[in-house]
């Protein structure tokens, strides 16, 4: 065998190595791409509008008096509610049973699709386990709107998100902001 045919044999094999390689490294990326599952807030929903066939975490508080519970045709049982994050709400139904935490005002994770009607169709719904706890998740996007500063204390009800300004401020006064912490303790 001469040198030259040497070379090219090995160059060939280095090509095909290479294909087959970039051919798994590509194929592991797509598999990986179509379970890595987002974390949104509802403002994020109205800015970026993700497409119906993409799974992702919607979290948030569940806006007072938006929880209605029915029962499907086939006797399983319904919720719709809203998750709210302050300046942008989200219509969601789940169906099945909701975990025994789940309340209004309360923080929650619900992963699933988001329908062309604007309606997130949740597959799972998780609550918070206590009355101190919030998902890391909904911590971070309600201080991104300015809903909440941890160093001014707990955050401000759910209830009240819809018609206060941002920093848990309901007058715009910024020296009003939380004048004081609650300890949940009463008094």
């Amino acid at each position: 065998m001469s040198m030259a045919s040497r070379k090219k044999r090995r160059m060939w094999v280095l090509a095909l190595g290479l294909i087959g390689l970039g051919s798994a490294t590509a194929l592991v990326m797509t598999a990986f791409r179509d379970n890595l599952v987002f974390f949104l807030a509802p403002s994020e929903i109205a800015a970026q509008q993700p497409g119906p066939d993409r799974a992702f975490r919607l979290g948030g508080l569940v806006e007072a008096g938006s929880v209605e519970k029915t029962v499907t045709a086939d006797g399983r049982p319904e919720a719709r509610f809203r998750v709210t994050d302050g300046p942008a709400t989200v219509p969601v139904t789940y169906i099945g049973v909701l975990p025994d935490l789940f309340r209004e005002g309360q923080g929650v994770v619900t992963l699933g699709k988001l329908g062309t009607d604007g309606m997130f169709r949740a597959s799972e719904v998780l609550a918070r386990h206590d009355e101190t706890y919030m998902p890391p998740e909904v911590a971070e996007a309600l201080k991104r709107t300015g809903h909440w500063e941890p160093s001014r204390g707990a955050p401000p009800p759910a209830g009240s998100w819809n018609t206060m300004n941002p920093a848990g401020n309901p007058s715009g006064n910024p020296s009003a902001a939380n004048p004081t912490t609650s300890t949940g303790q009463g008094g």
